[in-house]
């Protein structure tokens, strides 16, 4: 390049260097805050740039689309970092017209050829924002925060790369074409996670970077986990010292797990409905088996989303296991009763089956005589309404076995792995949602009625029928021994 000189790569950063020099159709790289996965990012574009072979006038063209979820983080993030490496030597940016934010990419090689470029930014928050994508003419794209992002993004941006150069515009096409992308690390259930763990997609790459922080394996006082950081994380030169140190004070182990040690993980922006549950304390390092000396309890809430909680007690500690869960979308009461037994009857032949349901669905519908739990008990699944509705006593229900240590040290309450919306609905997906006010923090007073919210009251159910949470029950002639319906499931 004529009179600017550019440094390309971090060649002792192993991850972000073999980023850099992939030349992989999709190539997606995800790594901790701070680690330098955006900059890299940045600079793959600038390199596909002058990679691009010219055409018949010596100009190597190329059009790339910068995609973030939101304006706001556009523009105040994803535009500002481009900026940091594509400075006004290489071009000229465009803003505040009725097109989107536009940098005119220009200047000169040393061999005299001129590359011209176009960098477009592109807000798409939802689904129906993959309408934006149709008929544009990239050669590539760039996913910035890529977690961010839904699906269909993805899927229509990798019909549109490729299409600029074309051998109509100068008789070249492009040397290369295809997605780059950055993110922190997702969910489990999260797209990314599939394609990358599970799918591997033929000519994807997806590159993980090491984390800023470790785990040690020990615990403090409070149960929470104690991190080292990590000497192999990439990018510490460029960071202020005592980066990762300092940045976990005042985090949860989740938010560290995702941010900072680059771990697959599950964090909510509200405030927890269940602030008493850790998930490293209260989530089992493997999958619960199931006991089949031992009953299976089930948790039951009604509505259009019905879920299930699947519970074993076990007596010699006093310990809940959450081994299990069923969780449906938009089911009626009349298929998810026969659901709910296939599904016991499958995984769980035999098992003797006692449940404990939202006190709610003992109201009628408008169509039918039968009450919710009725329609239940008629598909073969025993149901008693549980103890009480009131919210301080379902909430106590899961509070009090939380926070009690069972005679070998471990918690009354274990969530098996395999129960993942319950997992995530404890962790904070239950929540309070933040009111987005200026001042102190401020939340909802009622809890967000969501995908999480149904699994995890379902929970609440089978412990208070269980008798966690019911010192405080009003009828002062109410039978805790009471026999409850329990029967095999074949």
């Amino acid at each position: 390049m004529s009179g600017v000189e550019y440094r390309i790569g971090m060649p002792q950063y192993p991850v972000l260097n073999a980023f850099m020099a992939d030349r992989s159709r999709v190539a997606l790289i995800m790594g901790p805050l701070g680690s330098g996965k955006t900059y890299a990012a940045i600079q793959r574009l600038l390199v596909t740039m002058y990679e691009q072979e010219p055409n018949d006038e010596g100009v190597r063209l190329s059009r790339f689309y910068a995609i973030r979820n939101t304006y706001p983080d556009l523009t105040s993030t994803t535009i500002r970092d481009f900026r940091e490496v594509f400075t006004d030597q290489l071009g000229n940016m465009k803003m505040g017209s009725l097109e989107p934010p536009t940098f005119h990419v220009s200047f000169r090689m040393e061999d005299g050829t001129r590359v011209k470029s176009e960098v477009i930014f592109l807000a798409l928050d939802r689904e129906d924002a993959v309408k934006k994508l149709r008929g544009s003419q990239a050669t590539g794209f760039w996913l910035n925060e890529t977690k961010e992002l839904v699906k269909p993004i993805l899927d229509m941006a990798d019909l549109r790369h490729g299409r600029y150069p074309s051998l109509a515009a100068g008789g070249v096409k492009p040397t290369w074409h295809g997605i780059i992308g950055d993110t922190n690390a997702p969910d489990e259930d999260h797209w990314y996670y599939k394609l990358a763990e599970e799918d591997r997609p033929e000519g994807w790459r997806f590159f993980r970077q090491p984390g800023g922080l470790e785990r040690t394996g020990t615990k403090d006082h409070n149960g929470r986990e104690i991190w080292d950081v990590n000497h192999d994380a990439e990018n510490l030169a460029n960071l202020p010292d005592g980066y990762y140190e300092r940045g976990q004070a005042g985090k949860t182990d989740a938010w560290i797990a995702i941010n900072l040690a680059n771990e697959y993980g599950f964090v909510s922006d509200g405030k927890p409905v269940h602030p008493e549950f850790i998930d490293s304390v209260h989530v089992a390092q493997e999958e619960i088996p199931y006991d089949p000396q031992l009953p299976l309890i089930l948790g039951i809430d009604f509505g259009r989303t019905p879920a299930a909680a699947i519970v074993q007690y076990v007596p010699q500690w006093g310990r809940f296991l959450v081994i299990d869960e069923l969780v449906t979308s938009d089911m009626s009461q009349a298929v998810f009763g026969p659901e709910l037994k296939r599904y016991i009857a499958t995984n769980y032949p035999g098992a003797k089956v006692r449940g404990w349901s939202d006190p709610a669905g003992e109201g009628r519908g408008q169509a039918t005589e039968d009450t919710p739990r009725q329609v239940l008990e008629a598909a073969g699944v025993p149901c008693d309404p549980a103890p009480s509705n009131a919210v301080i006593l379902r909430r106590a229900a899961v509070a009090n076995p939380c926070g009690r240590i069972c005679g070998d040290g471990r918690p009354a309450l274990l969530v098996s792995p395999k129960a993942k919306m319950i997992r995530k609905g404890l962790a904070g997906g239950f929540q309070f949602r933040r009111l987005k006010v200026a001042g102190d923090e401020r939340y909802t007073d009622e809890p967000d009625k969501n995908v999480y919210s149904h699994p995890v009251e379902a929970l609440e159910y089978a412990l208070l029928g269980e008798g966690e949470g019911q010192a405080a029950l009003l009828p002062a002639d109410y039978d805790d021994d009471a026999p409850v319906q329990e029967y095999a499931i074949m």
